[in-house]
C-alpha cells in the first residue's frame, strides 16, 4: 500500500502564544507519523476542509511554498522507494529525513551553520554568517520564515537595491551575497532545496566590483610617527605607536597576529609564527626598533609568555 502525506494543523497541542502547529501527516497501513513543518499560525487563518492556509493568512504565498516544498519531499521518496520496489514504513519514511539535517528555512541553517562555526572555534567566520543573517532579517522585516525557494533572481535584485539605498558599497555587497550564496550550497548538498531552485547562476555574484584602491603613507611620514614625543602623552598613544612601529619593521605583521605572538616564537634573530587567518607560516628579520620596543615592555612588567603587548 502507497502512503498518503497530508498537511494539517495540528488542534490538539497549541502552542504557548495561542497558535497551532503546522504538521505533515504521513500514513501507510493504517500507521501514522507527524512530523512537524516548524510553522504555526492561528487557527483563524486555516481552512481545515481544504487543508490549506486562507486567503488571509499572512505570508501565505511563502507557506505554501514551503508545505508543496516538504511534500514533494516525501512524494519523490515515495516515488523512488516504489520504483525500486523497495519495502518501507512510515517509521522508515520518517527517519529517512530526520537523520537529515533539518532546516526548513534560510534562517535556520543560518543558525546552524554559526553555531557550527562557533563550537569549531571559528568566531571570525561566525561573525561573518551573523553580519549576513541580520542584514537579510532586516531586508525582510525580521520575518524569520524565509524558504530557500524564495529566493530567485528578482528578489536578489531587490536586495541588492535595498542595501545600496541602507549605503552599502560594492565591497560590503559583495561579502553579503558570497555568505548567502554559500549558504544556498550548503543548502543544494544538503539537499533542502532543488539545484533548479539555484538562484547565482542567473545572478552574479562576481558583477561587484571589490577591488580595494591602494593606499600608503609616505617614509616621511612614517618617520614623523617614530619619532613623536609621545612622553606627556597618554599610555595607550604610546603602545599604538609601538604595535604601528613593531608592524611597520615586521614586514607588516597585522595586529591579531602580534597579539598572539610568544616569546618562543622568536628564534635564531628572526620571528617566525603562523598567521592566524591563513595558517601560512611567516617569519622576518628582528630589527634593532623591534628589539627596543620588547625591551621596553618587559621593564614594564609584561612577558612575553603573555604576549608582547
Amino acid at each position: 500500500m502507497k502512503a498518503n502525506i497530508e498537511v494539517i494543523c495540528y488542534k490538539y497541542k497549541p502552542l504557548k502564544d495561542g497558535t497551532l502547529p503546522l504538521m505533515l501527516r504521513v500514513t501507510k497501513d493504517r500507521k501514522r507519523k507527524y512530523v512537524s513543518l516548524g510553522l504555526s499560525l492561528h487557527e483563524k487563518f486555516w481552512d481545515f476542509e481544504k487543508g490549506k492556509p486562507k486567503r488571509n493568512c499572512p505570508n501565505k504565498e511563502q507557506i505554501e511554498r514551503l508545505i508543496a516544498a516538504k511534500t514533494a519531499e516525501y512524494n519523490d521518496l515515495i516515488v523512488e522507494m516504489t520504483t525500486q520496489q523497495r519495502e518501507y514504513t512510515v517509521e522508515t519514511l520518517v527517519s529517512h529525513f530526520h537523520n537529515q539535517v533539518r532546516c526548513a528555512t534560510v534562517v535556520e541553517l543560518y543558525d546552524k551553520l554559526i553555531d557550527d562555526m562557533k563550537r569549531g572555534g571559528k568566531l571570525g567566520n561566525a561573525g561573518v554568517y551573523k553580519y549576513s543573517r541580520t542584514s537579510l532579517l532586516k531586508f525582510m522585516g525580521q520575518r524569520l520564515q524565509i524558504p530557500f525557494s524564495d529566493i530567485d533572481a528578482v528578489w536578489l535584485r531587490r536586495y541588492e537595491n535595498w542595501l545600496r539605498t541602507s549605503g552599502c558599497g560594492d565591497t560590503t555587497i559583495s561579502q553579503l551575497f558570497r555568505t548567502l550564496r554559500s549558504v544556498f550550497n550548503k543548502a543544494v548538498e544538503l539537499q533542502l532545496v532543488k539545484r533548479d531552485y539555484y538562484p547565482f547562476d542567473a545572478y552574479k555574484v562576481s558583477k561587484f566590483d571589490t577591488r580595494t584602491k591602494k593606499r600608503a603613507i609616505t617614509k616621511e611620514d612614517v618617520r614623523k610617527v617614530i619619532a613623536l614625543d609621545l612622553s606627556q602623552g597618554y599610555p595607550s598613544e604610546r603602545l599604538a605607536r609601538d604595535i604601528f612601529v613593531f608592524s611597520y619593521f615586521g614586514a607588516g605583521i597585522n595586529f591579531a597576529d602580534i597579539a598572539l605572538l610568544k616569546y618562543g616564537n622568536v628564534r635564531d634573530g628572526r620571528v617566525q609564527y603562523v598567521r592566524k587567518k591563513t595558517g601560512k607560516p611567516i617569519n622576518f628579520l628582528l630589527t634593532e626598533e623591534m628589539r627596543n620596543i620588547i625591551a621596553k615592555y618587559q621593564q614594564q612588567g609584561q612577558t612575553w609568555t603573555r604576549g608582547l603587548f
